[in-house]
């Protein structure tokens, strides 16, 4: 089908134009999910990287998803809704906001010593292994969130 012949462009799913790229996109969160739990980062903060992330990004469609996800891990409704305020408040653990920090920086590359910052920020709250790993979930989270995005993934109804 030529780019002419699409009906609506307003729903072409760029995940299921390429199965073999997105199903390596899904390889690749796998294993930044598994690298995360292996350096000791808990389901629930794993999962408000994920959701910080989408809500910088505006993805509607991974919101939905992971906030479901988050509340399976047991990250409770405050904290959810709290969590674009997360500097704010002390609901969040100090290895949580280092993390958030840093998924921040990662998903908005601000200027160079903004990025030492998060560096230098994060230094206590997070070991190595886990100063990767939170790099690791937020660059697979930007991902998806602008291929759900381009995609127009419409978020259903409960």
């Amino acid at each position: 089908m030529t780019d002419s012949q699409r009906q609506d462009p307003l729903h072409f799913y760029l995940d299921k134009s390429d199965p073999s790229a997105w199903k390596a996109v899904g390889a690749l969160s796998t294993a930044a999910k598994a690298s995360a739990q292996a350096a000791g980062l808990s389901d629930q903060l794993i999962e408000l990287v994920f959701l910080r992330v989408s809500q910088i990004n505006g993805c509607s469609y991974c919101l939905n998803v992971h906030s479901k996800r988050a509340t399976r891990a047991g990250v409770n409704a405050q904290r959810q809704a709290l969590l674009a305020a997360w500097e704010e408040t002390d609901v969040y653990t100090d290895q949580e906001k280092a993390a958030l920090y840093l998924a921040e920086t990662v998903t908005e590359l601000p200027a160079k010593d903004e990025r030492d910052f998060a560096q230098l920020f994060t230094h206590g709250a997070l070991t190595d292994e886990q100063y990767g790993a939170v790099q690791w979930l937020a660059i697979v989270m930007n991902v998806t969130n602008r291929i759900s995005i381009m995609s127009n993934h419409p978020v259903k109804h409960d």
